[in-house]
């Protein structure tokens, strides 16, 4: 099927004129907001046929209601999550595991890898985390009194930190970093490069690992076995893909629009720094209010679904900053309520392919807002900068200058 062309079987009533790529609000803008103008979609209908909902331009159907949502993601009988969204930028067909693969293989890697992001495992992270919180904050107050916080914290924070997971050398965040910008913000030229970039690092990790093995990710996957085999080459490097890329730009990218709320309220910003017991429900509400990611699965067979006739083959569309903006799901949907509470949000993801480093996000976002809160004061947008959000496949933020003089 060419880009942009709606299937046959797609009635011409549900074809919708919005795109998490294209529509107004979605580019990279100076004070744009992505997310509310994401919130349109839930005053027309439920679902709906987007002809250009993907980085390629590949349509989609758009599933706008949360509980429809839930549906969708749990059903792995009808709806695949194996796209081989990061090797067709290689014009290859690999999973990245576990997150592109389905029951009961997906059962298999998931198991395996759970205990090395358990609760458990992020509570014995936790000193680190902190640690490295305190040292580029107290860096930052020590330096001036405004910084580009996306840079200079959020980024060498969130990303330190799963380096430090990975076993990866702290020297090269920045390299790192601009990888996963290339990968999943890039253009048509630079995505393919970084996606070769990366695959040929990962390879060579694992080639490293297996010869001398050590105590980090890599070591334990080129060691490990599923059903009494080791992994082989491919699965290895849809691992390593995975959990590289992953790690590389979410954590940071929601800590950057919770503190860009932050500078823009500064009366809720004030009652987190005077009653910090707040700050875990908040944070909550945050990634509720300003997730990043819209997963997208397979139809693997045909199915009317609420009046739509999604065919073998249609890709489908979850996002979390629809699901999350559902007034059938919140109360008053497009405000953030930092008391909110039974905060049922998507950001996650749902069923079986929930995200598998929730709690260790979740415990970065807090110990970061916490530690910036008790050593910042308060603190604004720079009069004269602009911060820039963007939609896409993983909505993102740059250019958030804060000012505390």
């Amino acid at each position: 099927m060419a880009i942009n062309q709606v299937p046959d079987h797609v009635p011409p009533e549900m074809v919708g004129d919005f795109s998490l790529f294209t529509s107004p609000g979605m580019s990279p803008t100076p004070n744009g907001d992505p997310h509310a103008a994401v919130a349109c979609v839930h005053a027309g209908a439920p679902i709906f046929y987007s002809p250009c909902n993907t980085r390629p331009g590949r349509g989609t159907w758009v599933i706008t209601r949360a509980a429809d949502q839930r549906r969708v993601l749990q059903d792995t009988e009808t709806f695949s999550s194996h796209r081989s969204t990061f090797a067709s930028a290689l014009g290859e067909n690999w999973p990245m595991i576990p997150l592109e693969l389905d029951p009961p293989a997906h059962r298999v890697f998931r198991s395996l890898l759970n205990p090395l992001l358990s609760p458990k495992r992020v509570t014995e992270l936790e000193p680190t985390i902190r640690e490295r919180a305190i040292t580029l904050i107290e860096g930052i107050a020590a330096s001036g009194t405004s910084c580009d916080v996306m840079k200079d914290f959020a980024f060498p924070f969130a990303v330190n930190i799963f380096l430090r997971f990975l076993g990866l050398p702290e020297h090269r965040l920045h390299t790192f970093v601009g990888w996963a910008r290339d990968l999943l913000h890039g253009d048509d030229v630079r995505r393919p490069a970084a996606a070769r970039t990366i695959v040929a690092f990962i390879d060579e990790l694992a080639a490293m690992r297996r010869n001398r093995p050590v105590d980090d990710f890599m070591s334990f996957i080129v060691q490990a076995q599923v059903e009494g085999r080791r992994l082989t080459d491919e699965e290895v490097r849809g691992m390593g893909v995975l959990l590289f890329v992953a790690g590389l730009d979410t954590v940071a990218t929601a800590i950057g629009f919770d503190l860009a709320y932050l500078a823009r309220n500064i009366k809720d910003q004030d009652l987190l720094r005077s009653e910090p017991d707040r700050i875990v429900l908040a944070a909550e509400e945050l990634l509720r209010a300003y997730p990043s990611v819209q997963m997208v699965r397979v139809a693997i067979k045909d199915i009317d679904f609420e009046g739509a006739p999604i065919r073998k083959g249609d890709y489908v569309s979850c996002a979390a900053m629809i699901a999350n903006r559902d007034p059938a799901e919140f109360e008053s949907p497009n405000t953030v309520d930092l008391s909110r509470e039974a905060n049922r949000h998507a950001s996650f993801g749902y069923g079986p392919h929930r995200c598998l480093g929730s709690h260790l996000a979740r415990r970065e976002i807090v110990i970061g807002l916490e530690e910036w809160l008790a050593r910042i004061p308060a603190f604004r947008i720079k009069e004269g900068t602009a911060p820039v959000a963007y939609g896409g496949h993983v909505f993102g933020i740059e250019n958030l200058i804060l000012d505390w003089s």
